[in-house]
């Protein structure tokens, strides 16, 4: 009997974007279902009643939420091309950082410097600067947070190669700077350059489209407060 493997996903959504390159990588066969979040398909809110977000991947029927649980699961039921390393240490820490990537540095970038201004904005660079440093020291010596190829935390924090030139053109301003951080810059252009993950990004007009209407919408609701 043939596995069926299909992904809930939105277009634009760069924590299911982590699933789709993990199972190219992978070379794993599945089908995608797009949904639109203002009107969630009863199938997305059958399989994720908790929380009922994207990406949901379904397996023979069951299925997985959250992404970095759902990287897990296809390293663990796919292990071709491993995503996190062998060893229970170095497995440890790359938890840590894909943890550290959604907790501090997409928090502090997204919800802190891109959708503030002023004052706010400037407290929360500072903020941010400090999370990226920790992923600059981190690269040392590596030319992937996994090593010599793209590994699991490569995947959590890949939405850095693409999204922080996105909010930088929209909010007007420079993040990831390649004085201040050279390694964590030469490690988004590596990244970005693969072919699965280039293949694989949403269209750059779109994103700006979208993230500018967001931002707007953002700024116009705190400044009406």
């Amino acid at each position: 009997m043939a596995e069926e493997l299909k992904l809930f996903r939105t277009w634009s959504s760069v924590f299911a974007l982590r699933i789709v390159w993990a199972l190219k990588i992978k070379g794993v066969e599945y089908e995608t279902i797009f949904e639109d979040l203002s009107n969630k398909s009863p199938s997305l809110l059958q399989y994720n009643p908790v929380h009922k977000k994207v990406p949901v991947l379904v397996h023979n029927g069951k299925p997985i939420a959250e992404s970095l649980v759902i990287l897990e699961y296809i390293d663990e039921t796919w292990r071709e091309t491993p995503l996190l390393p062998e060893d229970p240490y170095e497995r440890a820490m790359a938890r840590f950082w894909a943890k550290f990537g959604d907790d501090k540095v997409l928090t502090s970038i997204f919800w802190g410097v891109f959708l503030k201004e002023g004052k706010e904005q400037e407290e929360a660079m500072v903020e941010a600067m400090e999370h990226l440093q920790f992923l600059e020291d981190e690269l040392k010596g590596k030319t992937f947070f996994g090593g010599e190829r793209i590994g699991f935390v490569d995947l959590a924090l890949g939405w850095l190669a693409n999204m922080i030139s996105i909010f930088e053109e929209v909010a007007g301003l420079k993040m990831v700077d390649e004085d201040k951080f050279p390694l964590l810059a030469a490690w988004m252009q590596e990244f970005a350059d693969s072919p699965i993950i280039k293949d694989n990004w949403p269209p750059r007009d779109k994103l700006i489209a979208k993230f500018q209407a967001l931002r707007d919408a953002k700024l116009a609701a705190a400044a009406s407060k």
